[in-house]
């Protein structure tokens, strides 16, 4: 059979594009193999330099991001870290979102073991520019009035902005923003206090003695 024959055959045809598919397949394996690793550590790089955003290094000496654990809330799960400095628990640090005016405010929240605020930011929103963005910490100190309140500094009545007779600014012509955020941070100070005896007992340190006998092993030989 000739060669044109045969490359007319449907068998040929669909071997061709079985081996294009396994080539591409191989190729797409063998990029993810070689970009997981640097886009992991990108991604714990980012989260660490979050931390530092809202909880002084003063307050812990442990990795953050092996000290952390799974907790529901608003039947969802949520992942937290926990801080210690000499063993005893001195924060805890997790996400929190609000509805903002033009979709989801995404922020990193930190309460230290005594109920005060250590830090929050906001890490991702579309509010508009030149009114609700100056919930970002570079365009406004707005955010970090938040470090040192609780839920009972100031009151819990006082829990909202001046608008609506609370204690927290309010932007000129943008009140909606403030005021979601100012309502989901109360609300998770909330949260914080019912879970606290969660929050506040010592994570278990993660095993490294099976990290470290495989290091000894290859070492060994």
């Amino acid at each position: 059979m000739s060669l044109a024959l045969w490359k007319d055959r449907l068998d040929y045809q669909s071997l061709l594009l079985g081996s294009v598919v396994l080539i591409t397949c191989v190729a797409l394996a063998l990029a993810y193999q070689l970009t997981r690793e640097p886009i992991r550590l990108a991604l714990e790089q980012d989260l660490l330099n979050s931390f530092s955003r809202v909880l002084p290094d003063a307050l812990y000496d442990n990795d953050l991001l092996t000290s952390q654990a799974v907790i529901e809330r608003d039947g969802r799960p949520l992942t937290w870290y926990q801080a210690r400095l000499d063993g005893e628990v001195t924060a805890v640090v997790f996400p929190i979102t609000a509805q903002g005016y033009a979709g989801n405010i995404e922020m990193l929240l930190a309460i230290e073991a005594n109920g005060d605020i250590a830090g929050v930011r906001v890490l991702v929103h579309q509010e508009t520019p030149g009114l609700g963005d100056k919930i970002e910490e570079a365009r406004d100190p707005w955010i970090t009035e938040f470090s040192g309140t609780s839920l009972s500094n100031p009151p819990s009545a006082l829990w909202g902005v001046k608008k609506d007779g609370g204690h927290f600014d309010q932007f000129t012509g943008a009140t909606i923003t403030p005021r979601v955020i100012v309502r989901e941070i109360h609300r998770s100070l909330e949260f914080f206090t019912r879970q606290q005896a969660v929050f506040l007992t010592p994570l278990a340190e993660p095993d490294l003695s099976t990290s470290s006998e495989e290091a000894q092993e290859v070492s060994d030989d």
